[in-house]
Order: C-alpha cells, then structure tokens, then sequence
C-alpha cells in the first residue's frame, strides 16, 4: 500500500520543470490557471562570442543564418544537443564544466530561435507526457551517499505529465533497488502551477507519494532531503517549446530540457 505524504511546501530545486512552462517543473487548486502579473522577465545573456574556436565558425554561423532567413529550423542545434547529453544521465550527478558549458551555449542558440514565445498562450504545446534528457540539478557528495544513489539505488526515468485543464504538474521519479530481488518503485510529486504571464508559471506543491511500502522505508529518514532536491516549488520560465522539446529555468537558475512522449510512459 503506498504511502502518501502531504507536506508543506519545501523550498528546493525541482528536477522536472513545472510547465506552461511546467513543470518544474505549478500553483493553485483552480481549473483554468489564474494570471497573476507578477512579471519577473528574465534575461539570459547569450555568449557566443566566448565559445571555443570549434564551436564559434559552426553555431554561430548558424546564428547568422538564421538571423537572414536562410534556415528554416532547429533540426541541427537539437541534434546537437541531443548528442551531447547522452550518456551522462541527465547530468544528476554532475558533468564537466566544459560540457555544461556546450549544454547552456546550444541551450541559448534554441532560446534565441523560440518558436512559441508565448506558451502560457498554447498550453496545447506544452501539455501531456514529457521525460527529462538533462537538468542542471544535482546530487553530489554526502546528499547522493544519504540518499543510496551511489551503489544501492540507481535512478530511473525522470517523467511528467502536464495536465492543462486542471492546472496540475505531475512528476515522477523512477527507482531500482538492487539487492536480492529487483525492487522497483517510484516518487511522485504532484503540483500546480498558475499562469503568471505569457512565458512564465508559478508552481505550489500538493502532495507526494512514494510506492511501494519498502522504497517509502528506505528514503523515510532522508525524506526531507529527497523532497528537497525534487520538489517543484517557485518559478518556471519556459524558454523554448516545440512539438517534441521543451527548455525551461527556474528561479534558482536551473535548466531542465524534456522530451515530449507520445503515449503514457508511467
């Protein structure tokens, strides 16, 4: 029987955006978001003049082009970006500074070409399932030994699920247990989220659970931590979305980027 705790919100990073943006990411019990005009813009200034000799003829040649018209798309850049992330496991437990780098640097370059810069407006392209490829959020040193995500307990699929008719942001974190009989299980978070203008949505925790009975037994004394680290509480600016990605940044200067899934992954 799984166990459901309902706690006060903790303030933290989120893994998983909110979204309208989402998720990470979400904010009051209501139907349709309410608008709050509490308008934060946020800026991120673009660096391509500092990027490698490698990467200032290719991507900002690309800027260029795409600044006169001549590319009609993303397609390279999310290639790009996609190759780059693999095989460091969304990042969790931290990546070279060189390859965070090239992350945030292609990261920009989709910014900068946003085809949907008001999603709060088309909450069609941002609800649904998404899963997450990378996050600045990380678990490092004594929290990632607490939390028996060095040997013991191996993370699986970060998901969410938008659901834009009720408001609410779902996420769930997946666990394997390894021992004498694989365990698995997982943590989920669910939130809501309030539209506070056309990029931007405010996310408020409401409940968490996580099943089975024996993962809630293994994560009970470092709860608090977990929640810490995962739970979606504060800002989310949704700073790209397409048909199959999204980018979002929190107030705590996080990135998330997911990819939109097709049919329920949970």
């Amino acid at each position: 029987m799984a166990t459901k705790l309902v706690r006060s919100p903790v303030s933290a990073q989120h893994v998983v955006p909110p979204t309208t943006r989402v998720p990470q990411m979400i904010t009051t019990h209501r139907l349709i978001p309410a608008t709050h005009h509490h308008h934060h813009p946020w800026t991120q200034s673009t660096r391509f003049g500092d990027c490698p000799s490698r990467f200032r003829s290719s991507y900002t040649t690309k800027v260029a082009e795409r600044s006169s018209g001549l590319v009609g798309d993303n397609k390279e850049i999310k290639a790009d970006l996609y190759e780059v992330v693999q095989g460091i496991n969304r990042g969790i437990f931290g990546v070279p500074s060189t390859k965070k780098s090239e992350i945030e640097r292609l990261v920009e370059l989709l910014e900068s070409q946003n085809p949907t810069p008001d999603p709060t407006l088309n909450l069609d392209k941002v609800g649904g399932w998404w899963k997450l490829v990378y996050s600045t959020v990380t678990i490092l040193g004594s929290k990632r030994t607490k939390l028996g995500l060095r040997d013991f307990i191996t993370l699986g699929d970060f998901l969410q699920y938008i659901d834009i008719v009720k408001g609410k942001a779902v996420n769930v974190i997946k666990f394997n247990v390894r021992g004498l009989n694989l365990l698995n299980g997982q943590l989920t978070i669910e939130a809501y989220f309030n539209i506070a203008s056309n990029s931007r949505v405010i996310i408020n925790y409401d409940n968490s659970t996580i099943t089975p009975d024996q993962l809630m037994n293994m994560f009970r004394k470092n709860y608090d931590l977990l929640l810490s680290i995962f739970n979606p509480v504060g800002w989310l600016e949704i700073s790209y979305v397409d048909d199959t990605l999204r980018i979002g940044r929190d107030d705590k200067g996080n990135i998330f980027i997911l990819e939109r899934l097709e049919d329920k992954m949970v």
